[in-house]
């Protein structure tokens, strides 16, 4: 961030009050209207902050109306072509791709943290076996600050490093353990000879009875996939994780926080929404229904999976899990899958509609992975913490740069206030 020698004008009650401009290194001027309410004792309304900087930070960069993702200015589609997650994740946290030795190294130290304390395997028994797996995972991880005090001191950068490791390497062994312990299968440890996605598949859909090998390919799109969803800049979820920093809580608690509100089925279960819409339409002969439902204003029903809130022009994440989902389901086939089968037709159709094209509702991720994560047997409850488990090393990069921003304050919104005024008190027999 640069400050500029622009200034806009704020015109009120006869009095003009000049607010700097604020330039990025990427996207439009930021007005910066820090010292406005002490000089005109005014607030702004904003809700949702659309149109509100909440932060100033470096880690990922969103250009919706052209369809730009970049993480720490690389554009995603490379990342997820070229790289893989764990060196994503170094990324993320570090500013810069590492060198071959200093990925080994955090490979390694990721790794040996994957195994979570022994006694935490009594929390999964507190919970009915019917329990939605994101409930479970906001309760485990919240806990996890119960059982790593040496990680817990958000002053000292050494436990900010050991927390952030952790939470990393941990997450999908905790999202497996929620897995299994809904079907009522026993637990899987993780194996420190195993890749970080191989590693989660086989906690996922290995048993102590057979051997368990993991197709390479499913691993990739599982590694895409996580990929694809490591980071969104300031999303709900991202925001209500800093929020939760800004108070000093400690990084478990922080990050159980953005698992909750992650859990929202208009923000974390997207990909869920597009399976729902592929199952009600049931077989491909009904597409042509349903998508003419899809362009009636009058109609409620919704193709989800298509367009998408921020990105106006195309979801520059689509493309590559395009490709995952197209090899996986070569692999696996679509034969016995209705579901897959109308997806695939619902794809064609639409890439082909005139009404879809013009308005560049093109599949976004979403559609794509919940395609992928059907085709590997996930039911769709385990598509959220799916999400959860990739988007934990962004929830992660933001609170430590936060927490290592010398300017950070505690989060205090304020509000358009529509109550009574000051009322004085009536006792109960004279009401």
């Amino acid at each position: 961030m640069t400050e500029t020698n622009k200034t806009a004008t704020l015109t009120l009650d006869d009095k003009s009050y000049d607010l700097p401009i604020l330039s990025p290194s990427a996207g439009p001027d930021v007005i910066d209207i820090r010292k406005l309410y002490g000089q005109a004792d005014v607030f702004t309304y904003d809700p949702g902050f659309t149109s509100t900087a909440s932060c100033e930070s470096a880690i990922t960069y969103i250009d919706g109306e052209e369809g730009v993702l970049l993480h720490r200015g690389y554009p995603i589609d490379q990342l997820a072509g070229k790289s893989h997650f764990l060196e994503v994740c170094y990324l993320l946290l570090y500013g810069e791709l590492p060198s071959a030795a200093q990925i080994e190294d955090f490979e390694s130290r990721v790794t040996n943290h994957t195994m979570v304390h022994e006694q935490m395997h009594r929390f999964f028994t507190g919970f009915r076996r019917d329990a939605h797996p994101m409930a479970i995972m906001t309760g485990v991880v919240g806990a996890m600050s119960a059982f790593y005090h040496d990680s817990t001191d958000i002053s000292d950068p050494w436990h900010r490093e050991v927390a952030s490791i952790r939470l990393i390497a941990k997450m999908p062994t905790i999202a497996a353990m929620a897995y299994k312990y809904s079907i009522g299968q026993p637990f899987v440890y993780p194996r420190n000879d195993l890749d970080y996605a191989s590693n989660f598949l086989r906690m996922c859909f290995s048993v102590p009875a057979e051997d368990y090998n993991v197709d390479p390919i499913l691993s990739r799109a599982m590694d895409r996939i996580f990929t694809l969803h490591a980071d969104h800049e300031q999303n709900a979820s991202t925001s209500t994780v800093r929020l939760a920093s800004s108070s000093g809580a400690n990084p478990f608690a922080c990050i159980a926080a953005g698992i909750a509100c992650l859990w929202g089925p208009a923000h974390g279960g997207a990909n869920q929404a597009a399976l729902e819409s592929l199952k009600e339409i049931g077989t491909p002969d009904r597409i042509p229904e349903f998508i003419a439902r899809a362009k009636d204003k009058d109609d409620p029903f919704r193709l989800m999976g298509f367009g998408h809130r921020v990105y106006k022009n195309f979801d520059p994440r689509a493309k590559v899990m395009k490709q995952s989902a197209d090899e996986v389901l070569d692999l696996l086939g679509v034969e016995n899958n209705p579901i897959l089968a109308v997806a695939k037709e619902v794809e064609k159709q639409a890439l082909e509609d005139d009404y879809f094209v013009d308005r560049k509702l093109f599949p976004n991720v979403d559609f794509y992975s919940g395609i992928i994560l059907e085709a590997m047997g996930f039911p769709t409850s385990m598509f959220t913490p799916i999400f959860a488990l990739s988007r934990t090393v962004g929830w992660v990069s933001q609170w430590k740069e936060m927490i290592e921003d010398p300017g950070m304050k505690i989060g205090r919104p304020r509000q358009l206030y529509t109550g009574a005024t000051q009322r004085d008190y009536v006792d109960v027999e004279n009401r």
